[in-house]
């Protein structure tokens, strides 16, 4: 049963009074009652597209993905990479210079990075090494001077600026 509340304790709705002489201004607060809907998350589900994947060797195979594009061309795939195929000799170059980077930088600083003169130079190093252990040390000595002397330079400020060289290096590549 429903408990007795006295009168006093309800409160009566009144609507907004547009009476001058009423100091009751309206309220930004609506009188009755306001229920927005539940919001129930869901599982977002991405559109798939199908797409045509096209391998080096040209075979291709179709599969289901969150990708526009329609016809997609592999540049590396498993027929063409060392990792999928260890055996395969045309696979072993190392070098591989695609874009013509590795070419541009030899053209540039030399083959002085170049991991193979590297292990030839550091035998080459550990033969001249050898051979100065054997002679007078006074003659590795003075042909150190003398190497040193004749690949100086006559300007004494440490070479080319950074502007300078990148300059020289414009002025040679004219084509």
């Amino acid at each position: 049963m429903a408990s007795k509340l006295p009168p006093s304790a309800l409160q009566t709705l009144r609507r907004p009074s547009l009476n001058i002489n009423n100091n009751h201004l309206p309220s930004p607060i609506p009188q009755t009652q306001l229920r927005h809907a539940t919001f129930i998350p869901r599982h977002r589900r991405p559109y798939k597209f199908t797409q045509l994947v096209q391998l080096s060797d040209g075979s291709t195979y179709t599969v289901r993905t969150t990708s526009p594009v329609a016809l997609y061309k592999s540049a590396k795939d498993t027929r063409n990479h060392i990792l999928w195929q260890p055996t395969d000799k045309s696979l072993r170059n190392v070098e591989v210079d695609e874009a013509g980077k590795l070419a541009a930088f030899r053209e540039r600083y030399g083959r002085g990075w170049d991991a193979e003169e590297a292990a030839v130079e550091q035998q080459e190093a550990a033969a001249t090494e050898k051979k100065a252990e054997e002679s007078d040390p006074f003659d590795s000595l003075v042909g150190l001077i003398s190497d040193f002397a004749a690949g100086s330079t006559s300007n004494t400020a440490g070479g080319l600026s950074a502007k300078e060289q990148a300059k020289k290096d414009k002025g040679g590549k004219k084509k």
